[in-house]
């Protein structure tokens, strides 16, 4: 099955995908979350791995508009300080987004790259004994969408 041009991504609250939904100009999906540089080598995770603040903004179609990303710390400075930090600057955000509403939304792949780490939602080819596996992976999130496109994901 080929990937549908917007992939839809289900909102559930209290859980993975909580701050997603619309706004007067769009959709938005965010979250409070940690990446890690896309070549780094294994060695000493908690100075490597980096929490962030992180909005992303679409158009009503779905297309990507821009991007706020915001480090806060990495796991060895403190990671509960760091996200809560994260947490402060992402709930200012989505209150200064005009007519805010959680639900589910449809946006097209997109990717940036800052600091080093990849944020987006990229579309990947992975093959396994001939067969090839489609799916839109949401990164540093690690949410998974898979045909039959329907907004649930694996973690």
């Amino acid at each position: 099955m080929d990937v549908p041009e917007v992939i839809p991504i289900r909102y559930e609250p209290d859980y993975r995908t909580d701050t997603i939904g619309h706004w007067q100009g769009g959709q938005f999906l965010a979250s409070v979350t940690a990446a890690f540089p896309e070549k780094w080598s294994g060695d000493d995770w908690p100075a490597h791995k980096r929490w962030h603040a992180i909005l992303h903004r679409f158009d009503h179609a779905g297309r990507h508009l821009d991007s706020r990303i915001e480090f806060t710390g990495t796991t060895a400075d403190g990671e509960q300080a760091a996200i809560d930090a994260a947490g402060r600057i992402l709930d200012a955000w989505l209150d200064a987004l005009p007519d805010r509403q959680y639900r589910d939304i449809a946006i097209a792949p997109f990717a940036v790259h800052r600091e080093g780490c990849l944020f987006g939602l990229v579309v990947e080819h992975d093959e396994d004994d001939g067969e090839v596996e489609v799916r839109a992976e949401l990164y540093p999130d690690n949410l998974g969408f898979y045909a039959p496109w329907d907004g649930e994901y694996d973690t």
